[in-house]
């Protein structure tokens, strides 16, 4: 079955760097749109980046010329390089695969950005 798992969160003071991580598994990889989301506690949870299985890329503006979405397809892996961060960006990242009517999510990341 389709698996993804993210790495690569964690505490990071302001104006500091994070690279997530999310390994797929048990799909063709590069037929997928691949995208970070994430979610903080009592809000939806929000598209931070994506990118297409053409390697188009969307970021929501809060994150624009900060964040990098990227995929290496040989590796079945997205990444997500997260620089400038900032206490706003604290939140559980999700990695999402999505191809037709399909989607699927993993379990999550914690990015804490604090002093």
């Amino acid at each position: 079955q389709v698996q993804l798992v993210e790495s690569g969160g964690g505490l990071v003071q302001p104006g500091g760097s994070l690279r997530l991580s999310c390994a797929a598994s048990g799909m063709v990889f590069s037929m997928f749109d691949m995208g970070w989301y994430r979610q903080v506690p009592g809000k939806e949870r929000e598209l931070v980046a994506q990118i297409t299985s053409g390697y188009r890329t969307k970021y929501v503006d809060s994150v624009q010329g900060r964040f990098t979405i990227s995929r290496d397809n040989a590796k079945k892996t997205v990444y997500l390089q997260m620089n400038s961060l900032k206490p706003e960006d604290t939140a559980v990242y999700y990695c999402n695969a999505a191809v037709t009517e399909y989607r699927y999510w993993g379990q999550g990341t914690q990015v804490i950005v604090s002093t």
